[in-house]
């Protein structure tokens, strides 16, 4: 275990040596400048510290001149013979100042260094000298015995605090990790969304391992950025290797808070308008509840609408809010945003027709009052209960208990039969066919028909059920029996019944019902005796001492 700590480790400095590395073969400037600058100017850097600027000409580059100062800057500073108060100013020269220690001359400063900085000649040359003066002092000072051993000391210490806090970090990690899969890990059970598993609980503690695992390794890189960046600062030949790695971090968090600044007084706008719109929003709901649960009631509007209607205006005002909150995101008036945009924008273009088609046709629905939850349709082939209604697809419960998924837009386009709207009302009409020959009375079928609608429970009195004659077939005469029932739900059942009580009523009277097709008469008229009608292995029910099959009927919904 140990050894693998120190390989991880040690994989950890590599990769903030090869940062270092980076840092160091990255450009020089270290300050920022304007572009025009940047190309005729240069920065006299020593031990790291940026003196001032130079300018240079295309025979001179300002990179070699700065270069020259500092070497002389450094050949003063380790000559033990020159002293800080041998630098002056010289002005003998028309046009030039120039800054000399004793009689040796340390830089020429000309009307186009003083240009750069926006002062005159003099007092650049002033603050020359003061600058230098100071590197002099810092650069002696940095490389006296007792400052190198106080700093290799310093540096000791920062490698052993680097050590142990490494160490007792990576005890206390394996310990949380042990504490969280103990405590946490036995309490995660598998993600499911609408049934569906998403995430295992082992994928989830996988997940959740690596997100410690992650933390740990961003805390050891911080530590590591802080060892070597204040390690490095502490000698001077390595100062400027510590600059440019702090700069690595230092850098993108000053553009970063730069940026942030800058963007405050638009953050504060969007987050004043994200408040408002989420308050209006919470009164817009809590207005369209009032409505759909019926404390609220608006001419010509359907409690059924509430929910809907607020999913529509919630969609209008976000995309309202949004068209108003674009232009002070930060960032949004750039070309990469812009991109972004536009490329998302042919995304949704291409992928969003069919969705957008389901939802203009889920609100058309809603708002002509097709059908509401609940209630028995007939879509195309499907017959079964609306189970539940969204803005892309219909679900639709058939009468064997499958789930249907019907898209909205082909329901659009189809004719919808809605069995339950008016049945609770004036009641549904339930319908069936029978062929009889002509040579039995049409007055004794209607009888017969009405008396079998009689016996069948869950058909209305009132209205009471009629016949139709429907056709002069052939060979026989097509009756409809028609009967009202007030349960949408039960036709099938009642149906079922009906058909029951048809058959025995014209057993009993014998009449021979001629559909579904017609060959010839029978020598003996095709009829079932009441004495069989219970043949095995059917068995008499309850109610066959009475009414005959006058059978209750259960409701579809209990079979």
């Amino acid at each position: 275990m140990l050894s693998k700590s120190i390989r991880w480790l040690a994989g950890c400095a590599v990769l903030f040596v090869l940062a270092w590395a980076a840092a160091a073969g990255a450009a020089d400037v270290r300050v920022p400048v304007s572009p025009v600058d940047e190309e005729v100017s240069a920065q006299v850097v020593v031990d790291g510290a940026v003196l001032f600027r130079v300018r240079g000409t295309s025979a001179f580059p300002a990179e070699k001149r700065a270069q020259l100062i500092a070497e002389r800057i450094v050949g003063l500073a380790a000559d033990p013979r020159f002293k800080r108060e041998d630098l002056r100013i010289d002005e003998s020269q028309p046009g030039v100042v120039q800054v000399m220690a004793g009689t040796t001359r340390v830089m020429a400063l000309y009307a186009a260094d003083a240009e750069l900085e926006g002062v005159d000649a003099r007092t650049l040359a002033t603050t020359v000298v003061h600058r230098v003066g100071e590197v002099l002092e810092a650069w002696r000072h940095d490389r006296l015995p007792a400052t190198l051993v106080r700093n290799g000391l310093y540096a000791v210490g920062a490698t052993l605090a680097l050590g142990l806090g490494l160490w007792v970090g990576a005890l206390l990690m394996r310990r949380w990790r042990r504490f969280t899969e103990q405590r946490i890990g036995t309490r995660i059970h598998d993600l499911k969304v609408f049934g569906f598993r998403v995430l295992g609980a082992r994928q989830m503690w996988a997940v959740l391992t690596s997100v410690l695992n992650l933390l740990w390794f961003a805390a050891v890189l911080v530590a590591l950025h802080l060892y070597f960046g204040t390690v490095l600062l502490l000698f001077p030949w390595t100062r400027g290797f510590a600059i440019d790695l702090i700069a690595l971090v230092v850098k993108p968090l000053r553009t970063f808070a730069v940026g942030f600044v800058a963007a405050l007084p638009d953050l504060i706008f969007l987050a004043v308008l994200f408040v408002f719109v989420r308050y209006v929003l919470k009164l817009i709901k809590h207005f369209f509840d009032n409505v759909g649960a019926g404390r609220l009631t608006l001419a010509d509007f359907e409690p059924d609408w509430a929910l809907p209607t607020y999913r529509l205006v919630k969609v209008l005002l976000i995309a309202i809010a949004a068209a108003v909150a674009y232009p002070y995101i930060p960032g949004s008036d750039s070309d990469a945003f812009k991109g972004m945009s536009l490329l998302l924008g042919v995304i949704v273009s291409l992928g969003s027709s069919s969705v957008i088609g389901n939802i203009i046709a889920g609100y058309t629905m809603t708002y002509r009052r097709v059908f509401k939850l609940g209630d028995r349709v007939r879509i195309g082939e499907y017959i079964g209960d609306v189970h539940e209604a969204r803005l892309l697809v219909t679900h639709l419960r058939t009468l064997k208990n499958e789930i249907v998924a019907i898209p909205n837009s082909m329901i659009l386009g189809s004719e919808v039969v809605n069995y339950s709207k008016l049945a609770g009302k004036m009641g549904l009409i339930l319908h069936t066919n029978v062929g009889i020959g002509y040579e039995t009375p049409w007055r004794q079928v209607e009888a017969m028909l009405l008396e079998a609608a009689a016996r069948t429970p869950g058909l209305l009195r009132e209205p009471p059920p009629f016949v139709m004659h429907q056709k002069l077939g052939d060979f026989c005469v097509d009756y409809e029996i028609n009967a009202y029932c007030k349960d949408a739900h039960a036709m099938y059942g009642l149906y079922n019944a009906l058909h029951r009580n048809i058959l025995d009523v014209f057993n009993e009277y014998g009449v021979q019902i001629m559909t579904p097709a017609y060959e010839g008469d029978p020598d003996e008229p095709k009829l079932v005796p009441r004495e069989r009608w219970y043949a095995a292995p059917a068995q008499p029910t309850a109610a066959a001492t009475g009414a005959p099959n006058a059978v209750p009927l259960q409701h579809e919904d209990n079979r």
